[in-house]
């Protein structure tokens, strides 16, 4: 039992459930406190599009650590608390953004919270009602961002599980989480 692992474990579940709660806590504050005040143009699309890539690096760097964690089953869980929050965040700021510039895009003027509320109900696909995009802009940006959700929710969950496997089958002798 060296240093490094004794420290490991003297973090590790405290860290991990840290790190869970307080990513998402965290990314949303920073939405709400981040100088969105530009219009919506080719500098939204390209942050949006390296936001689009900073997501998939965490996510392909949560799957080798996923792989290596000595408790794989929770370790995907940071890394959706993580990852997710991010992906959302990127797709309401990009909303804000095109509301504030062409506010006839939606039914309604979007506030960050509706920009938020919106994202998720794309994200969640349980339709929409009180607000909605109505314009092609609009329209572009919640097609992107569902055929983006379809990415997520199977390609990125399939692999953040299979690393999960992997990192179970590379403890045999181990149980637990």
């Amino acid at each position: 039992m060296g240093d490094a692992s004794g420290r490991r474990r003297s973090t590790g579940l405290p860290g991990l459930l840290a790190r869970t709660i307080g990513a998402p806590v965290l990314l949303t504050g920073l939405y709400y406190v981040a100088p969105l005040e530009r219009g919506f143009g080719a500098a939204t699309v390209l942050a949006l599009l390296a936001g689009l890539a900073l997501f998939a690096a965490l996510v392909t760097w949560q799957v080798s650590a996923i792989a290596r964690s000595e408790h794989p089953r929770l370790r995907v869980l940071e890394a959706l608390a993580t990852a997710l929050p991010l992906f959302l965040v990127l797709f309401s700021a990009s909303y804000f953004l095109l509301s504030g510039q062409r506010p006839e895009s939606f039914s309604e003027p979007l506030s960050r919270t509706d920009a938020l509320y919106f994202t998720v109900s794309v994200f969640a696909t349980v339709g929409f009602g009180d607000i909605v995009a109505v314009d092609g802009p609009g329209r572009v940006l919640a097609t992107v961002q569902m055929v983006a959700d379809l990415v997520v929710v199977g390609l990125v969950a399939k692999v953040l599980f299979g690393a999960v496997q992997v990192g179970l089958t590379r403890r045999p002798g181990r149980s637990g989480p």
